[in-house]
């Protein structure tokens, strides 16, 4: 199956992100022939950034995408957002990537499955 999550919320602050990315790491999880592509927007990008901190006992989305990552999921940043946010892809976590909207448009008609958060 071949999933596509897509993360509109701020990586802290709501569990939005959060919630998203647990059902991304079970769906690797789940099944090796899964595909799964996480797909970050407006203040999601913000998930990808590499280097980040949380307190001990809170959760941390970068590990949480690179679960996905290791999981052979994918993830991909907006451009536009990025560039919004003043965010390069030299600040972007390794396996992340800068996409487009062209390239979300392509992956959510291939899709089985869109979930938004």
């Amino acid at each position: 199956m071949n999933t596509l999550v897509i993360l509109n919320a701020p990586p802290y602050g709501t569990e939005r992100c959060y919630n998203g990315l647990r059902l991304a790491q079970a769906l690797v999880q789940a099944d090796t022939a899964n595909s799964v592509t996480v797909f970050l927007m407006a203040d999601a990008v913000a998930a990808a950034k590499s280097g980040q901190k949380t307190p001990d006992g809170y959760y941390n989305v970068e590990r949480m995408l690179k679960r996905v990552l290791s999981g052979k999921g994918q993830v991909l940043l907006c451009g536009s957002c990025m560039d919004a946010r003043g965010l390069s892809q030299a600040e972007v976590m390794p396996g992340a990537r800068r996409s487009t909207m062209d390239e979300l448009a392509a992956m959510t008609i291939a899709a089985d499955k869109v979930l938004v958060f």
